[in-house]
């Protein structure tokens, strides 16, 4: 059939990368958790994290950029995803939209690879 979709032969490196397996490993994420979060909006776990920050901070963050810090942050993250739900750095760029300098540039500033392949506690 013409119309079928091929087959994927070639699993680049990006083929082993997974934010969740690598939380499980560490012990950070189960089926229970990813359950509850799945309820939960993107916005309401940003609000979370941060009610959780200051609490364990015993006051405010004052003095913590958050608000300039936020684009970065979600650069990073779905940065992570990319790498996460593509086989190739090249398949990642090109889900992402980027140039491949743009591409370079961010891979250089937040190091996705280092992120997925440092064990648990490193």
């Amino acid at each position: 059939m013409v119309w079928a979709k091929k087959k994927r032969t070639h699993i680049g490196k990006n083929h082993y990368y997974s934010t969740c397996n690598k939380l499980r490993k560490e012990g950070r994420l189960n089926d229970e958790f990813e359950i509850m979060m799945s309820d939960l909006t993107l916005e309401e776990i940003i609000a979370v994290k941060l009610e959780l920050a200051a609490k364990s901070a015993k006051q405010p963050l004052y003095g913590v950029p958050i608000w300039f810090s936020l684009y970065s942050i979600v650069q990073d993250a779905v940065l992570k995803y990319a790498f996460s739900a593509t086989r190739t750095k090249r398949e990642a760029m090109r889900f992402l939209g980027l140039s491949p300098k743009y591409y370079n540039d961010l891979q250089a500033k937040f190091k996705p690879d280092l992120y997925f392949e440092q064990k648990g506690g490193e």
